[in-house]
């Protein structure tokens, strides 16, 4: 039987729940397949609302008692909730449900998770734990007890008592059932302290499964510097006596900020030097950060209502980004994200699964995690504060905090903070959270007798259900450079607020040439005609650190593109400005790096499909193969020196400029692979003291069709690990030659330790597949129809991480008519299944349908 028809939600028919809850007592008795949930609730109606409908939400519970003032009742029970006829006073509803957790394999309510009961509950997991009001308006204090023979029990909030068997919790701040958390098992603390700045001591826990705790370090540490840098930007101090995260190994998330008890996916909390690369340990410390933001921009104010998740998301995404860019590199931080950005988000826009960052109506919550919701929100909170400047915005956040802690929120509430702190009319600005797509913004400039005028419009492409768009606010920080690259005019935010709007400079002594959206002030896709020496000029001469990189992007990608479509030869003239920058030891190493990293090959598909060509992803990555090794024999006389003296000796520490020339040197060591065969690679892995230089050895090796008894010894050393054997399966794959990478990953998909079980382990082996864009989409159609069968089959048993991995069939309608075919078929597939759960029927069909 297929699952329920998905029922669409429209943000318009927002009504407030008809009453308040004014405490929950949960009592947890812990059984693997029959845990037993009692719930003691305090409801009365609430004056705000004139619903006195009482639906409680509730999916796969076993009621085994129900009664309303001590009284036994009889409720109206079905797969989504139960009704009952209640007092018009208040009343207290209790009830006894038994779950059966161990075969949870959703990983949504209450799971296990190798023998650890653990929960999540964002977005609507709750009621899948007992009978509530499962929606982020109502918020109430819990106190919770959990009986069980576990080690540790952990719940939200602090401790208020234990005993041998029992374990009791209480959170007086109300929150809503989302933010619920429950852990109990065997498990071992990395402990320490944290003081806050008006002299709190607050006790800090990072639990584990004994073994990690070796892994804990560096996470503590991210904790602390969190803490420490929300007290000293935002004023915001923490208000519980103990902070307690909890490393799971089953997750579909990477983490969740549960108030008190943020539960990570282990990925994402545990790091050493033998085991994590420099990339997992900044995305360690961000990630922490994040969770630990959460405390005040989703916890302490969350959100009204399930289209609102931009409102806490997109807030905290801005403000971890803030983050790292103090505690590492702040150009850097800010290019990598907008590689991230176009590469997902902007997809995200163009394609099927477009909408707004703050949607009107959905099918399935879980579904709208997405780019847009998260890193778009993220580039609208900084579009804000740049209109509005840096003071307006402090004063904006601290009234905001000050005025709605406590509260579930909108986005109207939001804006409201800035308005009444400004005086500015933000009505236009909201478009941005209204309207799906990205903005094109063309430019034409002219120059005479001294003034220098940049025209600009705007437009918007239609996007599922939204065919027209207004204009919206756009904030373009522009500077001009002279014609012997000094700067002649400073920085400047000009407010584009029409369609059609002209700005001019003045006072100018010769044409000057634009630097325009600098620091990637606004999320748009700029389109300006511009001559590859131009680009070249920014390349050498731009103080913006982002435009000097992206006109580098812009050469690399121009290049590939010539070599596609017109068989050009590599571009001589981007190649000498790569290989002087590249020599430029002045320069920093984590730039560099980045000049050296190559527009994605599915980047280069959109922009060929962008101009009217149908991509071919073979002849893409012949162009790209190409390209590398011209750049190799360019760089040739000086590669051995340039890796030498990028190559960090002595012992491993993760910080930025470590990383940076760690980055670097990698990217020098794949083109000096291609050179020397891989001898030099070959060197670095057996001398490796850390996971980045030996993981980038096998990538350079497995790269040029190298790396066999590298990849055997790298399984016999890590198989015990399973973070690191995430590694070992996604590498294969991603480093595969088109031909063999579905291949490749049926093979893996075979292995013993191949489980679609573990999220983590499914995105190892499906992610790396359809990140592969040559090998996904290589013509015989292989890897679709090997992506499509797991898809099917893990369906069944984990719905959420289904329906995200079905994201990777959205851009199908750019590639050719024979690709298509293949692709619906797949799609149909997959939207034939009988049990076909409500997530993934509903991405299947917005990527069919558009």
């Amino acid at each position: 039987m297929r699952d329920a028809a998905p029922q669409t939600i429209y943000l318009k028919d927002y009504t407030a729940f008809g009453y308040v809850v004014d405490s929950v007592h949960l009592t947890f008795d812990l059984a693997p397949n029959a845990t037993r949930v009692t719930s003691r609730i305090a409801f009365r109606p609430n004056p705000d609302s004139s619903d006195r409908a009482f639906f409680l939400h509730g999916e796969q519970l076993s009621l085994m008692s129900a009664s309303i003032d001590g009284t036994t009742v009889a409720p109206d029970v079905t797969d989504e909730g139960l009704t009952c006829d209640v007092p018009d006073a208040p009343f207290i509803w209790e009830a006894i449900v038994e779950i059966d957790p161990a075969n949870n394999t959703a990983l949504e309510g209450l799971y296990m998770s190798n023998g650890m009961y653990c929960t999540q509950c964002e977005a609507e997991g709750f009621r899948k734990i007992t009978y509530y009001p499962d929606r982020p308006d109502v918020m109430s204090t819990f106190t919770v007890r959990i009986n069980g023979p576990e080690k540790v029990m952990l719940s939200n909030g602090n401790p208020t008592g234990s005993g041998d068997g029992w374990a009791e919790w209480h959170d007086p701040w109300p929150k809503p059932a989302y933010l619920f958390a429950l852990v109990a098992g065997d498990l071992v603390n990395h402990p320490d302290r944290f003081t806050t700045q008006s002299g709190k001591d607050v006790e800090l826990n990072i639990w584990v499964r004994p073994g990690d705790e070796g892994k804990c370090a560096f996470g503590m540490e991210a904790l602390k510097k969190s803490m420490t840098w929300d007290e000293q930007v935002y004023g915001r101090e923490y208000d519980l006596d103990i902070f307690n995260i909890v490393a799971v190994d089953d997750f579909n998330m990477g983490a969740m900020e549960n108030k008190g008890l943020n539960v990570f996916n282990s990925s994402c909390v545990l790091a050493s030097q033998e085991t994590s690369t420099d990339m997992n340990f900044e995305r360690i410390e961000a990630i922490i950060a994040h969770e630990y933001f959460h405390n005040w921009t989703g916890n302490r104010i969350t959100c009204r209502d399930w289209f609102q998740l931009c409102l806490k998301e997109g807030l905290t995404v801005f403000r971890d980004a803030q983050f790292t860019a103090d505690m590492r590199s702040g150009p850097v931080k800010r290019i990598a994200d907008v590689i991230d950005l176009r590469g997902r988000q902007f997809s995200e826009d163009n394609g099927p699964l477009a909408h707004p960052v703050r949607p009107d109506s959905f099918q399935e919550i879980n579904n709208f995690y997405t780019a847009t919701v998260y890193e778009k929100g993220a580039e609208l909170i900084g579009m804000l504060k740049r209109l509005v400047g840096d003071d307006a915005y402090a004063a904006a956040l601290d009234l905001y905090f000050d005025r709605h802690d406590g509260q579930a929120c909108t986005i109207e509430d939001w804006l409201a903070v800035f308005q009444d702190t400004t005086g500015r009319d933000l009505s236009q600005f909201k478009l941005w959270y209204e309207q799906a797509g990205t903005p094109r913004l063309s430019v034409s400039d002219a120059y005479q007798d001294g003034t220098y005028t940049l025209t600009f419009e705007q437009s918007t492409p239609p996007t599922p259900g939204q065919p027209d768009k207004a204009a919206r606010v756009i904030p373009i920080s522009v500077g001009l450079l002279g014609p012997n690259g000094d700067e002649v005019h400073a920085t400047q935010i000009l407010e584009m607020t029409q369609s059609r709007q002209s700005f001019s400079f003045e006072g100018l002594s010769a044409r000057p040439v634009p630097s325009i959206l600098r620091d990637f002030s606004a999320p748009v896709i700029l389109d300006r005609d511009t001559s590859n020496g131009e680009r070249a000029f920014l390349l050498a001469h731009d103080t913006d650190p982002f435009n000097r990189w992206d006109a580098g992007n812009a050469l690399a990608k121009n290049a590939r593109l010539s070599m596609i479509t017109d068989g050009a030869a590599p571009n001589a003239d981007y190649l000498y400005a790569l290989q002087k920058l590249v020599r430029d030891d002045s320069q920093d190493p984590a730039f560099r790096a980045l000049v050296l990293h190559p527009p994605s090959q599915s980047d280069l598909a959109q922009s060929l499909f962008d101009r009217g060509i149908t991509p071919d992803p073979q002849a893409i990555y012949d162009a790209a193969e190409t390209f590398a090794q011209t750049l190799a024999q360019t760089l040739s006389d000086s590669l051995p020196r340039l890796y030498a003296d990028t190559t960090v000796p002595g012992a491993y520490v993760p910080d930025a400029a470590g990383s940076g020339k760690r980055a670097l040197n990698f990217r020098l060591l794949s083109l000096l692979s291609r050179l020397d065969g891989g001898e030099q690679a070959a060197r670095q892995y057996e001398s490796a003291n850390n996971m980045t230089q030996q993981s980038a050895a096998l990538t350079c090796l497995l790269s040029i069709d190298k790396g066999t008894e590298q990849t055997q010894a790298f399984f016999d050393q890590w198989q015990g690990d399973r973070l690191v054997m995430d590694k070992w399966f996604g590498l294969q794959i991603a480093c595969a030659a088109p031909d063999t990478a579905a291949t490749v990953a049926l093979a893996l998909t075979r292995h013993a330790l191949f489980d679609r079980k573990n999220p983590n382990r499914f995105r190892a082996v499906m992610g790396a597949l359809a990140m592969n864009h040559a090998g996904f989409h290589h013509a015989s159609g292989t890897a679709y129809v090997l992506l499509a069968d797991h898809l099917i089959a893990l369906d069944a048993v984990n719905p959420q991480t289904t329906a995200r991995m079905c994201s990777a069939f959205q851009t199908w309608k750019r590639y050719d008519a024979d690709r298509q075919t293949l692709i619906r078929a797949q799609l149909e597939r997959i939207a034939a299944v009988d049990t076909l759960s409500r997530d993934t029927t509903e991405m299947v069909t917005r990527i069919l349908d558009a």
